[in-house]
């Protein structure tokens, strides 16, 4: 066909006006069958491609989901939660023909500046948050007038959408099977108390030891924050206190852990069991410190970063829905550090 293909070029191909080119285009609900079909049977043979600029115009989408992480780089790519929820994420973007824009940070100012900006501009139909902790200046992005979900249960948001794993059962579980094996003196590493995750897998432990009853000893819990040199001194902190196991909030801190036990000399499971959290650590005895497989609770990373896409476009399309609370199962993975299987 001679000349610029455009919608009443096609219309005229089709038998029908350029109002219904766009219509078909743009997956209007109304539209007879036979008509869609070939409209789109115009648009195979002519080889023609929409404006996307015009269709966003159209159809108020821009088909840009904004990912937001309030981490800097170094901790992004060393925990080991995030690279693994950030493919998930990508790949439900790919999926859906929908492009994804990730927002990390360097410092706090410049948080507060994309959090503005994201805010302030709308050239996205919606964003997922990843891992704020309380009081974090994100926090005002779930009154962003665009669809928000969070992955986290957000305890200051009640309103909010999110999807999560079930933090509190999942470490209660795995205490619980360190109880099961002989284990009384059951130490804690926790995470971030001012993030969710970590304030519900503390609970879980607290709730494992009372369900069996068990003492419940300050000295026998210690702050590890997510970070595997906070954890391999929290390790040294508890040993005094003689724990016979160590519970771990993530698999990035129980490394340090292990770390710690070796360089004073003690063996896992032998002297000290230990289970972490996530199923992200090395499997291989490849790290000099490592010399046993991890049990853990399994979290599904990957699925709960690709259901967070598939939830926040059903927000988009149904904005006015309730707010959608998804929490899936966790699954204690046994291997050999807790001493069932050694």
């Amino acid at each position: 066909m001679d000349g610029k293909l455009t919608l009443e070029k096609i219309g005229a191909l089709a038998g029908v006006s350029r109002a219904t080119v766009s219509r078909v285009i743009n997956n209007h609900p109304n539209i007879r069958e036979e008509v869609r079909q070939r409209v789109l049977e115009v648009i195979a043979e002519t080889g023609y491609q929409p404006n996307q600029a015009a269709r966003s115009l159209a159809s108020n989408r821009t088909g840009l989901l904004g990912l937001v992480i309030p981490r800097d780089i170094q901790e992004l790519f060393t925990d080991l939660y995030y690279p693994r929820l950030i493919q998930g994420v990508s790949q439900a973007c790919n999926e859906s023909g929908n492009t994804l824009a990730l927002f990390i940070f360097h410092t706090e100012e410049e948080e507060q500046q994309i959090a503005a900006q994201i805010m302030r501009q709308g050239f996205l139909d919606g964003v997922i948050i990843a891992g704020l902790h309380f009081g974090d200046p994100l926090n005002q992005l779930v009154l962003f007038h665009k669809p928000v979900l969070m992955i986290g249960e957000p305890l200051e948001y009640p309103q909010a959408s999110f999807v999560d794993a079930d933090n509190r059962l999942g470490a209660y579980t795995a205490v619980s099977h360190l109880i099961s094996l002989g284990r009384q003196r059951i130490a804690t590493i926790t995470g971030r108390l001012d993030m969710t995750a970590g304030q519900q897998r503390r609970q879980g432990y607290l709730d494992a030891l009372q369900a069996n009853n068990l003492p419940i000893e300050d000295q026998l819990i210690a702050a590890g924050e997510f970070e595997q040199g906070k954890a391999y001194q929290a390790t040294l902190q508890l040993l005094p206190h003689t724990p016979d196991a160590i519970f771990v909030a993530s698999d990035s801190m129980a490394l340090g852990v292990l770390r710690a036990l070796a360089d004073v000399g003690l063996r896992v499971p032998e002297d000290v069991a230990v289970v972490g959290y996530d199923d992200l650590a090395p499997l291989d005895t490849a790290v000099p410190f490592i010399s046993t497989t991890l049990t853990t609770i399994r979290q599904p990373i990957r699925r709960m970063g690709m259901l967070a896409v598939e939830t926040l476009l059903e927000i988009i399309k149904e904005p006015q829905g309730p707010p959608r609370r998804i929490i899936l199962p966790t699954e204690l993975i046994i291997r050999q550090s807790c001493g069932a299987a050694y």
